[in-house]
C-alpha cells in the first residue's frame, strides 16, 4: 500500500531557459510534489523521524533550483525526482514544474514527470 505526501506551488526563484534574457533575468518557478511513502509507522510513533519530512525535501528542493541554472524545466523536473527518490527513499515521485508566463499568450506551461514504482 502506498500513501502520498504532496506538497502544491512551491515558488523558487531560478535562472531557467534557453533565451539569452532568460539566462539574465531570475524567474519564478513553482512546483508540485506528489511523494510515495508509507506512513503508517509516523502515525503511530507521531515523530517526525518516520516520516518522508517534507519540510527538509523543500529545503532540498529549493537549494537545487535555486542554484541550478538549467537550460530546460525538463532537466529540472528529472533532477528533483532524482533527489527525491536517491536522498529521501520515496519509492515513487511525481514532480509538476510550472515555469508561468512563458508563453505570452498563456498564463501556464510546464512539465509533469513521474518516477518510481507505486508497487
Amino acid at each position: 500500500m502506498m500513501d502520498t505526501i504532496f506538497l502544491r506551488d512551491l515558488r523558487i526563484r531560478t535562472i531557467v531557459g534557453i533565451w539569452e534574457w532568460e539566462r539574465r533575468m531570475p524567474q519564478i518557478v513553482s512546483i508540485d510534489l506528489d511523494m510515495g511513502t508509507d506512513i503508517r509507522r509516523a502515525a503511530r510513533s507521531d515523530q517526525i523521524e518516520d516520516t518522508l519530512n517534507y519540510k527538509a525535501v523543500t529545503q532540498r528542493v529549493k537549494s537545487l533550483v535555486a542554484d541550478s541554472g538549467f537550460n530546460l524545466i525538463e532537466t529540472m523536473a528529472e533532477q528533483i525526482a532524482v533527489l527525491i527518490i536517491d536522498e529521501f527513499g520515496a519509492p515513487w515521485v511525481r514532480v509538476v514544474v510550472h515555469k508561468p508566463w512563458a508563453i505570452r499568450s498563456s498564463r501556464d506551461v510546464g512539465v509533469v514527470i513521474e518516477r518510481g514504482s507505486r508497487e
